[in-house]
């Protein structure tokens, strides 16, 4: 998949492609039906399939200074469209400029002079411009006068009525229902980044940790997960060249006096490598309790063991 960050001066093998738009939070399995319309129809033009996103999100912009919210940091979005295979992954910054151009602007500039897109691929809600201005039924009419052509796809449900979209996932999260955002991601929820030196109380308890920031990542119901470890190989694909098992903390450490933002604390079963440094993607597979105050260490050592054999029971039926 090649990556591309400037629409600008884009080469001639980058330009003409079947174009997939949206902001593709979590590329979950209704984004995924989008992509699978654009791929049919690319095969069909004999073209390049290519996703159009923006970075930041949008509502990073205009809702700033909510809690993080993203199921998908850019970097993770961009690992999930390597997994499915596209040809061109184009991200446009989105900025105040990017923001206050008319949905007409938004045609001419970004999908004909910039990308000079064959065919456009959006979601039967997508929405584009100032002030939301552009709708699917202006990108159709423009689009016929510009030599694109243009398909929305209907919105998509779970076999138990509930929308595949963003905000139902995120809500499982919210609940400690990660099968039921796997369920509706068609994959489990991951979050990544890089393994940071934490403070080592782990090492000190015989439960030694891997510590990984949540930057920007929604966070997830405070609590302890059956989890998997993905070592991200060198490049910048998010390939991973193994996944480990083990048993994690997401939340403020009460029993350490509490943090005041949020972490997440990998224990690794049967691994005791030195992956400072490493970029990881750690999977959610289960929720096994909330995050909960202890009495001494003790007691504490006592719960990690139990929570241990969990998430291996867990971690053993997937």
């Amino acid at each position: 998949m090649r990556v591309f960050r400037s629409l600008d001066s884009l080469p001639d093998d980058a330009r003409g492609a079947v174009v997939a738009i949206g902001n593709f939070d979590g590329l979950h399995l209704g984004h995924q039906k989008v992509l699978d319309c654009a791929r049919q129809i690319a095969r069909d033009l004999s073209a390049p399939l290519a996703i159009l996103t923006f970075e930041p999100h949008p509502r990073m912009m205009f809702r700033a200074g909510e809690p993080p919210f993203r199921l998908t940091s850019g970097d993770d979005r961009m690992m999930a469209a390597a997994d499915l295979e596209i040809d061109l992954f184009f991200e446009a910054e989105f900025n105040r400029d990017f923001a206050a151009m008319s949905a007409e602007e938004f045609i001419a500039r970004i999908l004909v002079e910039g990308l000079g897109a064959r065919h456009v691929v959006v979601g039967w809600d997508f929405c584009f411009g100032k002030g939301r201005a552009g709708n699917v039924d202006l990108l159709s009419t423009i689009g016929a006068k510009s030599g694109f052509g243009v398909t929305a796809v209907q919105a998509v449900t779970h076999d138990n009525g509930v929308v595949y979209s963003s905000t139902a996932i995120r809500q499982a999260l919210r609940d400690g229902r990660p099968q039921d955002a796997a369920h509706l991601l068609g994959r489990p929820w991951e979050i990544a980044g890089p393994v940071i030196t934490g403070d080592q109380r782990g090492r000190t308890i015989g439960f030694p940790t891997a510590n990984i920031p949540l930057g920007l990542h929604l966070r997830p119901k405070f609590g302890v997960y059956a989890v998997q470890l993905g070592l991200v190989a060198d490049g910048d694909d998010g390939k991973v060249d193994r996944w480990i098992d083990g048993v994690a903390n997401i939340g403020i450490r009460p029993s350490f006096g509490g943090d005041q933002d949020a972490g997440l604390e990998v224990h690794l079963f049967d691994f005791d490598q030195d992956i400072y440094g490493r970029i990881v993607r750690v999977r959610l597979h289960g929720f096994i309790r909330a995050e909960q105050k202890f009495n001494g260490l003790e007691a504490l050592k006592a719960q990690i063991a139990r929570d241990a054999v969990a998430a291996k029971e867990i971690l053993g039926n997937i």
